[in-house]
């Protein structure tokens, strides 16, 4: 073969020829493998009673495909089964079929290898390498074959029965299989992967991982979470988990002096953890008392928690959680290991100098302002804004005696430093300010109060920070509490516009995106000579109300709009707020071609024209703070793209 010229690859299994194999006598470069000629074009696998394996062309449009077996890629023939969606190389379909027979032919030339291939380098090919195909344990200390394509098994596993009887399935025996349909192990409760072995019934969907289906009856497995060992129960009625609260079937395990039946991997749930939905420690119970007989829900999907059995719990603020809820994403938790370990307190923003009777404080210090600030009178009807969400300002707050700066008391209150549940880095968030930013949430535009992420620098105004706080919230427009679920399809009652991430009422329909959680209640705008008030519905049916009295356009009545009731001026909230209504207007804003400061203005009845494009500055502009300076320009003329609002975008 090494003297033929062209192609020595076979042409039905696409690997180097080698002999033995047959080649065309004409020398035409048409190779095939003696095994890949003699394979039959309909396999009956052992480990695939349901349908024959059929030998077919690559079946898919690109002409590739993977191996369910050995998980590699190929390009040539291929065994199928179309209804269940595996495809196998014709060796590895060959190989198994002769192990599942007994055949271990194939493996009398291989040697037999102790595994000392690491496995915590954090290389994902090394981890998969090292586990054994059968039963997916990892090959240390158990000697194996490695015959070819990265395939290992364990020498005992070329042992292991084709059938069995088992206790938690005694309807029918159980048959050594590809998990082709990836359903999850009745004992372990784990998804097995599509490229492995189980034992499985597939009239009654039933499957065990080869490991847990040669566990003794008899096993004693004890808990770093529990004082008490569990030991194996074999049960064929259904149960509830007292550590997750979810249900098994078939196998639990049980604590014989406490009475407490869990699932296998619910024996390691960590005791303590600290998790990004949540600023202190979550307490992981098996049951939790309720003095006052309140419905508890999940901080995270917001449905109520059975207290009877597992949860994690806040004993500081009674938060609570459902077990898979909180351990759903492994990235947002970290295990407590040393629970005598003090837990750290949350860096406070304010120093209380004086406080009332009740406890409250009523002067303070915040560590983003240079004077004291004074708890507010409490009599409501403010214009200001709050410095901190640029919201309009709302019992309680806090004011400067010195200085127009106001803070709402939930605003103040907030720490330096804090963790999001809906940012992906590690690194804890900063509170800042003063720097003109983006919203990575939102997308709105500001130079208020933000935090920024230690790590990637990315910023989330305080807006969003207390919208997407875990828990109930409130909107002066509704009723009743509001929960947010980052995937939920709905209406936006407020725009119209349909949204995956919404914040939703639990005892009706009502619905709203996040835009239109953080509208201002009330606004400014020239149109009107009084304060403009958030509106939700328009009960006057004369069509020719429904107009914007700004931009003379029609509106829906059914949306949310900004309405003087004295003056019975309507107008859409785009057209009241502008582009950039969380911009602190007269704030400084540094600006590298002019050699003044420039202050952020937003002319209401003459317009200069811009010194970079010459048009007028209609909307938000920075005008130079010298007064013998007439130096002015747009925002969008001298500001980088990313601190441009959408419609500036949308408009370019």
């Amino acid at each position: 073969m090494d003297n033929q010229r062209g192609v020595t690859d076979c042409s039905r299994c696409g690997e180097k020829a080698s002999a033995p194999c047959f080649c065309c006598a004409e020398h035409c470069g048409f190779y095939l493998h003696k095994v890949c000629a003699e394979a039959p074009l309909e396999l009956n696998h052992p480990f695939h009673l349901n349908h024959p394996l059929l030998m077919q062309n690559a079946p898919y449009s690109s002409g590739m495909y993977v191996c369910n077996f050995c998980n590699k890629s190929g390009h040539k023939s291929v065994y199928r089964c179309s209804s269940c969606e595996l495809d196998f190389h014709i060796k590895c379909a060959l190989f198994t079929f002769n192990i599942a027979e007994n055949n271990l032919k194939e493996l009398e030339h291989v040697a037999l290898q102790h595994s000392l291939i690491p496995t915590e380098n954090g290389d994902e090919k090394l981890k998969d390498v090292s586990k054994c195909f059968g039963c997916r344990e990892p090959l240390a200390n158990c000697t194996h074959f490695s015959p070819c394509r990265g395939f290992n098994l364990h020498e005992k596993c070329t042992e292991i029965p084709f059938k069995l009887n088992h206790l938690c399935h005694r309807k029918h025996p159980l048959v050594l299989q590809f998990n082709s349909e990836r359903l999850s192990c009745k004992i372990c409760c784990q998804v097995t992967m599509r490229r492995g072995f189980v034992y499985g019934c597939s009239p009654c969907k039933f499957v065990v991982h080869i490991e847990c289906a040669s566990q003794s009856p008899l096993q004693v497995i004890k808990s770093t979470n529990h004082e008490h060992p569990f030991t194996l129960l074999v049960s064929q009625v259904p149960f509830t988990c007292d550590g997750c609260g979810t249900g098994g079937n078939h196998v639990a395990y049980r604590c014989g002096t406490c009475n407490i039946i869990i699932h296998k991997n619910c024996i390691s749930l960590p005791r303590i953890i600290k998790s990004k939905w949540h600023d202190h420690r979550l307490l992981h119970t098996y049951f939790h008392y309720i003095e006052d007989f309140r419905v508890l829900n999940c901080l995270i999907c917001h449905d109520e928690v059975n207290t009877e059995h597992g949860s994690y719990y806040c004993s500081k603020c009674n938060g609570i959680f459902h077990v898979k809820c909180v351990m759903k994403d492994k990235d947002s938790y970290e295990i407590v290991e040393n629970e005598d370990e003090i837990e750290m307190p949350i860096e406070s923003s304010i120093i209380v100098i004086e406080s009332n009777d009740a406890g409250e404080a009523t002067k303070i210090n915040h560590f983003k302002h240079m004077h004291n600030l004074m708890l507010g009178p409490f009599v409501g009807g403010y214009e200001n804004s709050c410095d901190g969400c640029m919201l309009p300002i709302s019992d309680p707050f806090y004011y400067c005696s010195e200085c127009a700066f106001f803070l709402h008391k939930a605003c103040a209150e907030l720490p330096k430093m804090k963790n999001v549940w809906y940012h992906d880095c590690k690194e804890p968030l900063a509170l800042i300010s003063d720097k003109a930013f983006e919203c990575r949430r939102c997308w709105g535009i500001s130079n208020a109060f933000a935090y920024e992420c230690c790590g990637c620098e990315e910023k989330i105004c305080l807006r969003c920070v207390i919208a997407l706080t875990p828990g109930a919230r409130t909107c002066l427009k509704h009723e009743h509490p509001l929960f947010y679920y980052p995937k939920h399809n709905g209406k936006c009652n407020a725009c119209g516009t349909t949204t995956q991430a919404t914040f939703c009422c639990k005892d009706c329909n009502f619905v709203l995106h996040l835009g239109c959680f953080s509208l201002p209640i009330t606004a400014r705008h020239k149109c009107d000579e009084h304060l403009l008030s958030l509106t939700d519905y328009d009960d006057n049916s004369y069509s020719e109300h429904h107009h914007c009295d700004i931009c003379e356009e029609s509106r829906d009545p059914n949306h949310w709009f900004y309405n003087c009731s004295t003056c019975d001026t309507s107008a859409h909230v785009y057209c009241v707020l502008g582009e950039y209504p969380f911009l602190k207007l007269r704030s400084f804003y540094e600006e590298k071609d002019h050699p003044h400061p420039l202050t952020i203005v937003k002319k209401k009845y003459y317009y200069p024209d811009c010194e970079k494009c010459g048009k007028p500055c209609v909307d938000v502009a920075l005008e130079c703070s010298k007064s013998e300076c007439k130096y002015i320009v747009h925002w969008n003329c001298v500001t980088p793209v990313h601190l441009w609002s959408f419609w500036a975008w949308y408009r370019r």
